[in-house]
């Protein structure tokens, strides 16, 4: 990330006259000329088509999007995530603009390790190995769920299964590319403060018309429905706002405000969703306990009373959709014994279901919890390379919360830690890690996206800190050194 300060040093005086003859400059005027012309003789060539000058005017702004992603790659991850929000494209098959960000960074990301670096390399080995496993145990899967398991149904149709495969992959590139590509704490700061940036104007637009208005213009309101949304917009300003002591006070307060027009809005606007405000503050109750570790055999007896109360309200509140999810929890584990290691494949089962009834009725159907649905899909195996991943990330995080410096850093760790725990939490509810085509759908990795990326901090956390030649992390143990 050398590169990440030339605009800044351009401020300087006297910096312009040196630059306009450096190397940089020179590469990149050889690069607007080959571009410029690629450009003028595709337009003169298809002026008598506005449709093909569209398509042209796209690929011109891909390939200067591809050159401007060579010199700083992590400004791709701001911009994905800002095309979470703002870019409702949906193209073929359910893929929009955080499949088709995430799937360029990393064709980027991997081929520049090939062509410029010549060296294939992965920061944080234990991660990226529980990773791949994931990734594998998925695609194999998707090909054994090819085999005809239950004959007398129909196989769900391949762009479905397409689709589930490419949430599973999706995500572990999001998280690799995150902790592999940032390498300067200034991008990492840049990514959090835009997501709360993002999720403040959604919050503010509940009582100020102005801000209502421009989101409603502008932004793609589904990406924020998803219960993981609500997890890292509670957990984030919380953490920086506990922990962060080189915050101004001013700056803490706005984020505690924030935070509490978060809880507000979770449980006073939209208390009977259950999703979107228990795996939030399972994330909070997390963070407390870690942050205040020494007192937690104290406190530990009254949040699980709360935790209690909480839980016995939700259910009581609730009890004709916990009997039916009880009763499809039955039918699809009894469905998932005929291929209990790989599953049935992706989105099958959803399709199998109406070959026994369910209260009666005989309907297709999904199983509302994230862990049976990877079981169902991907088998025993799948879910115990899901949970290696959690645990490979729980410990990097673990390993990390107390060597960090001071400040964003260390408020960041615990932050991440807090949002595992609520993801791990709002995986009971529902599909909101993988999202599971016919339930949350494939626009749910608008929000699912959002725990992958969070977490890859971590990883680049790590980097950075291995890159200090000071750093606490040079003699700790953590699943091999980078590279």
């Amino acid at each position: 990330m050398k590169n990440f300060g030339i605009m800044s040093q351009l401020l300087q005086p006297g910096k312009w006259r040196e630059f306009l003859h450096s190397p940089t400059m020179n590469k990149w005027l050889r690069w607007g000329i080959v571009v410029g012309v690629l450009i003028i003789s595709m337009m003169l060539a298809l002026l008598d088509s506005l449709d093909h000058l569209q398509l042209v005017l796209i690929g011109v702004v891909g390939i200067l999007g591809a050159i401007t992603l060579t010199q700083w790659p992590a400004l791709g991850l701001l911009a994905i995530l800002i095309g979470t929000y703002f870019v409702g494209y949906t193209g073929p098959g359910g893929v929009n603009a955080v499949i088709l960000g995430v799937a360029g960074m990393a064709v980027l990301w991997f081929a520049d390790m090939v062509i410029r670096q010549r060296n294939i390399h992965f920061v944080h080995p234990r991660t990226t190995t529980a990773l791949l496993f994931f990734s594998l145990s998925a695609v194999l899967s998707f090909f054994i769920g090819q085999l005809p398991w239950q004959p007398l149904a129909n196989h769900a149709p391949l762009t479905a299964q397409l689709g589930g495969l490419t949430i599973f992959l999706i995500s572990a590139m999001a998280f690799m590319i995150q902790g592999n590509v940032i390498t300067d704490l200034r991008w990492l700061k840049a990514f959090t403060w835009l997501f709360v940036g993002i999720g403040a104007l959604y919050i503010a637009a509940r009582w100020v018309p102005g801000v209502a208005l421009f989101m409603r213009s502008y932004a793609h309101l589904s990406a924020f429905n998803g219960s993981l949304f609500w997890v890292w917009m509670l957990v984030i300003p919380f953490s920086q706002a506990l922990i962060n002591n080189q915050l101004h006070t001013i700056k803490r307060i706005i984020l505690a405000l924030l935070v509490v027009g978060v809880l507000y809005i979770a449980i006073f606007h939209a208390g009977d969703w259950k999703s979107g405000y228990i795996p939030p503050l399972a994330g909070v109750v997390v963070i407390i306990l870690m942050k205040y570790r020494q007192r937690a055999i104290w406190l530990t007896p009254f949040l699980l009373v709360g935790a209690w109360f909480m839980m016995e309200e939700a259910i009581s509140s609730d009890q004709y959709s916990v009997m039916t999810r009880l009763e499809a929890w039955k039918i699809i584990i009894t469905m998932s014994v005929v291929s209990p290691l790989f599953g049935m494949g992706f989105s099958n089962y959803y399709l199998y279901t109406p070959l026994q009834d369910i209260l009666g009725w005989r309907v297709n159907f999904s199983s509302h919890n994230q862990y049976l649905d990877i079981v169902a899909q991907t088998g025993l195996i799948g879910l115990i390379c899901f949970f290696w991943v959690c645990w490979e990330i729980a410990r990097l995080g673990w390993s990390l919360i107390d060597r960090v410096p001071e400040g964003f850093e260390r408020a960041y760790v615990y932050g991440a830690m807090g949002g595992l725990a609520g993801t791990l939490v709002a995986g009971l509810f529902v599909d909101w890690i993988l999202p599971f085509v016919y339930n949350v759908g494939i626009d749910g990795i608008r929000a699912s996206i959002l725990s992958w990326f969070f977490l890859g901090g971590l990883v680049a956390i790590y980097q950075i800190m291995k890159q200090q030649p000071r750093s606490s992390l040079s003699d700790l143990e953590m699943g091999g050194n980078n590279g």
